[in-house]
């Protein structure tokens, strides 16, 4: 009868053994690196951000129709009281020049006084309201054009009654509104680019 060998005692080790003629453990190789998946996932993000940002300027800017009235041509009412889009203008040769460091604001038509007059008008920027007084049919104000602000807009509440029009022109640019009936309101906005500034 044979006996059977115990395999040889490994110097150094305390613990269990491994059986003899078995190959030693070998731990997995270590997991790779999910660079591809972080990259991919990176360039995606930059990309939402640019489709992001396309969206909030469309927003902000306001998009623009065939019907649209955000253009600075003369429309019929305006022709038939003899104004133009943007009476911050000054003709020079017949050609009309627009001074970009003023802000126009205006409203115009009906509006039979009720209870609080005939309009509440307030015109200004995102940092400095004012109130308007509409007299003989119309309302128009300038104020400087302040570089820093992000929008500058008009509104105009009726008081019961009425059909008005409303815009304001920043440096040739042009937004118009109308309300009519009830107590409606009439606002016209011009926003700052999307990386700021007016020109």
């Amino acid at each position: 009868m044979s006996q059977q060998q115990n395999p040889p005692q490994q110097p150094g080790w305390g613990g269990p053994q491994r059986p003899f003629g078995q190959p030693p453990f070998v731990s997995p190789p270590p997991k790779k690196g999910g660079a591809g998946k972080v990259i991919g996932l990176g360039c995606l993000g930059i990309v939402g951000l640019f489709v992001l940002i396309a969206l909030v300027g469309a927003v902000v800017g306001g998009g623009s129709g065939a019907g649209d009235s955000k253009s600075p041509t003369t429309r019929a009412d305006d022709k038939k009281a003899g104004r133009s889009a943007a009476e911050g203008d000054k003709k020079v040769g017949g050609e009309a020049k627009v001074d970009k460091k003023v802000v126009v604001f205006k409203v115009w038509g009906t509006a039979p006084a009720g209870a609080l007059g005939p309009l509440n008008i307030t015109y200004g920027s995102d940092s400095d309201n004012r109130d308007g007084t509409f007299k003989d049919g119309e309302f128009k104000a300038t104020l400087p054009l302040d570089d820093d602000a992000l929008y500058f807009d008009v509104t105009a509440q009726l008081q019961g009654s009425g059909d008005i029009h409303c815009s304001v022109t920043v440096g040739g640019k042009t937004d118009k509104g109308h309300a009519a009936g009830d107590y409606n309101i009439c606002s016209a906005q011009l926003s700052a680019g999307l990386l700021g500034g007016w020109g």
